[in-house]
């Protein structure tokens, strides 16, 4: 629990476990006969998933099971398992050391509900995207089901869905704040964020026979014990109401202790004063600070105090999210009920030799025989995609990336994705010359970093790119240039597009990237996220404002002019987000309708565990402030009708939305806004009623959107990248390429 960022142990450098003699595997193994044919009597390990079983590193369970079978273990696979009885989690027979559970890669109330709480008609992780594939709360049900086929086996949960309540945290579906997800799951351990490091460690250590449910010191886990358990007694207990800013706080004395000098009798002899100095230089103080941080617990208030209590559940959350840098980050606690749950800090990231390795391994690249020719539509989405890199250090407060994959990135070698396209090439059925996305969570952070690292372990700031470009970040492109240059030279490569979102107030900071993107990776259309154009709204996402997006836009139209192509950028936008107003929305809207933008589908705001925007939703404070009982209130949507309002503002041209919007105006004193005017909002009657509703001459550019590609979890939830989502008035298609994510 206490490893520094440079004494890790990498994660190819493990003795191999002794089951590496029987091979790998060209699919892992979902039945007793396919054990058979290679050979095994038993698994070592059992991964449960919510997914279809493709065999893709884009493909959590894919990525942890070929991990998990580079380190010589066999790993057998349960997707998508009836949830109704036990049976089918005994189809593999009884693990060797564990059951390894995961929802997918997605949440499974994200993938099977609409921001408006209606059930989802398809799952692009299903084959033929049949629904009801999975039960609300997978991790949970999943978890408790392995329980019943084996009980004393041990088990670990993981992925997004773990990771996001691996605290107590603000459940939108059911609107009250619920448990750690290890409280009702009863598993033996929680593996958060991205966990090769603490997955591979994990596996190794249960193989040597130690108990899961006993290891208690690996970064990036979560686990129940006694209230005030401590790793040993040299670990000491802060109170996280006393260190609500950032920085280091030193306790305070007791004005009411005794001293030794008040038991000592009046008569007698005052003790000489002795007090010894030790000199010592800046590069001491520090590593004893850093020590004295390394074995401190920062307990934040109890579940039971935080399910009540707006602004101490703010205060928790604020911490959390303070806490969450590799290189400072204290262990947290919270209790629940008599016991506790305990958090060590975060994982610390992979190198680029490591990440090499996790994508390297001999995936199929397909989904599993078993299958058939049935149809997935998140396997034909990234099919031909790759993921150069993970981690987000934007740090907007509806995405789930910062809390899930970190805020340092983390990326791949040129030489390992360049192959990677060589084997989508060489053994990807109807590849064509296309690679639809180089990209990730974000298409151009590839290789930024803080330039010092020094700097970058003492940070504790939730974003390095708000309100700001921080003056410590590196914003050099040139690698990325490089790479979709040598890319587009590999034979038998036609086109590469990038589908992933585009940070544009980073991009403007290199002109050169900006043309090398536009000129040749552009298909048409490129997504960007503004989010909106009001500073209300947009100092609670922690986003940009419109200047950058100007800019850029200027940027993309002059290079697109220079290649000599017709392009187009699509803008995204946030619908009834924490601190938004009417008005805001209206402004939104005009400036929709004066730069021509009709959009086809848009996104409302779905509050999702842990963001930050979420505690906005829920205690209607702000966590990016220092906090107090008197702390400024959030303007929040939660009625249906005002979030209906505001979606209606982003499609202000649809026939459906004009009497919501009428009324609106005139309740908001704008009847200015209807008339048939440029400058007016809507006609002052319905479109379609013969009264002049459809007025000949208003024509505007449509733009088609689809979601973020960043896992956001909003109208959609994030499936992979590559084509644009078709029209819907429920569920895009998702947004983000899988990229792993357990």
């Amino acid at each position: 629990m206490n490893t520094q960022l440079s004494d890790v142990k990498p994660i190819f450098s493990y003795r191999k476990f002794w089951a590496q003699r029987f091979g790998t595997a060209k699919f892992l193994p979902m039945s007793r006969a396919e054990m058979d044919e290679l050979g095994w009597d038993s698994c070592d390990i059992i991964l449960v998933s919510g997914d279809a079983y493709i065999d893709h590193p884009s493909f959590g369970m894919a990525l942890v099971g070929r991990l998990l079978e580079s380190q010589g273990f066999r790993v057998g696979i349960i997707a998508q398992p009836d949830w109704h009885s036990a049976e089918p989690f005994r189809e593999l027979g009884k693990p060797n050391l564990f059951f390894g559970v995961t929802a997918g890669n997605m949440d499974s109330m994200i993938n099977r509900y609409t921001a408006d709480k209606k059930p989802r008609s398809d799952d692009a992780y299903t084959p033929g995207g049949e629904p009801n594939k999975r039960p609300d709360r997978a991790v949970t049900v999943y978890a408790q089901r392995c329980r019943e086929a084996y009980p004393g086996v041990g088990v670990m949960i993981g992925s997004i869905e773990a990771s996001l309540r691996r605290i107590a945290h603000y459940d939108y579906w059911s609107d009250k704040v619920r448990p750690s997800v290890l409280i009702n799951s009863k598993a033996d351990i929680l593996l958060y964020g991205n966990a090769e490091r603490a997955l591979v460690e994990l596996a190794h250590r249960v193989a040597g026979g130690e108990k899961l449910s006993e290891i208690r010191d690996v970064r990036g886990t979560a686990f129940i014990v006694p209230h005030g358990w401590r790793p040993n007694d040299e670990w000491e207990e802060m109170d996280s109401t006393t260190v609500d800013v950032p920085g280091r706080v030193d306790a305070h004395p007791d004005p009411y202790a005794m001293s030794p000098a008040d038991n000592e009798p009046k008569d007698a002899e005052p003790a000489p004063a002795v007090q010894t100095i030790k000199f010592m230089n800046v590069h001491e103080r520090v590593a004893i600070r850093r020590a004295q941080r390394a074995k401190t617990v920062v307990r934040i208030p109890a579940f039971e105090a935080v399910a009540y209590d707006p602004v101490l559940y703010a205060h928790a959350s604020r911490t959390l999210h303070l806490e969450s840098n590799p290189g400072n980050a204290r262990a947290l606690v919270q209790l629940h009920g008599d016991r506790d749950v305990w958090l060590t800090p975060p994982p610390i990231p992979l190198t680029t030799e490591e990440m090499d390795f996790v994508f390297g391994q001999p995936y199929a690249r397909n989904p599993h025989p078993a299958y058939g020719k049935a149809h997935i539509p998140a396997w034909e989405m990234i099919k031909y995609s790759v993921n150069i890199m993970r981690g987000c250090f934007g740090g907007c407060t509806f995405c789930s990336i910062t809390e899930h994959e970190g805020r340092i990135i983390q990326s791949r070698s040129e030489e390992s994705i360049l192959k990677e396209i060589e084997e989508i090439r060489d053994k990807t059925d109807g590849f064509t010359g296309h690679i639809s996305d180089l990209g990730g969570p974000t298409a151009n952070m590839y290789r930024l970093s803080c330039k010092d690292p020094k700097i970058e372990k003492s940070c504790r700031k939730l974003s390095c790119v708000y309100p700001d470009i921080c003056e410590n970040l590196n914003t050099d492109h040139s690698s990325l240039i490089q790479l979709y240059r040598k890319a587009r030279a590999i034979p038998g490569v036609k086109k590469i597009n990038i589908q992933s979102g585009l940070r544009y107030d980073l991009a403007v900071k290199s002109p050169e990237y900006v043309k090398e993107l536009v000129t040749h990776h552009v298909g048409g259309y490129l997504k960007i996220a503004p989010e909106h154009t009001e500073e209300g709204p947009l100092s609670k996402m922690m986003k940009p404002g419109m200047g950058a997006y100007d800019k850029f836009k200027e940027m993309f139209e002059k290079f697109s002019k220079q290649a000599g192509k017709e392009q187009y950028l699509i803008p995204y936008f946030i619908a009834a987000h924490p601190g938004t107003t009417d008005e805001d929305m209206l402004n939104l809207a005009l400036w929709l309708k004066k730069n021509n933008f009709r959009l086809d589908q848009v996104q409302t705001f779905m509050p999702t565990p842990m963001a930050m925007a979420t505690t906005m939703w829920h205690t209607r404070r702000n966590p990016l402030k220092k906090l107090a009982r008197t702390s400024e209130k959030v303007d929040v949507v939660r009625d249906g009708y005002r979030r209906k309002l505001h979606k209606a503002f982003l499609r202000y041209h649809h026939p459906d939305n004009w009497q919501i919007l009428y009324d609106a105006l005139l309740n908001m004193g704008r009847r200015d806004l209807i008339g048939y005017g440029k400058q007016h909002l809507i006609a002052p009657t319905p479109p379609g009623s013969g009264r002049g509703g459809d007025r000949p001459g208003q024509r505007f550019n449509t733009a088609r959107t689809a979601h973020h590609p960043t896992q956001r979890f909003q109208d959609a939830p994030p499936a992979p990248r590559g084509k644009p989502a078709a029209k819907t008035g429920g569920k895009p298609a998702a947004r983000g390429k899988p990229s792993g994510r357990r």
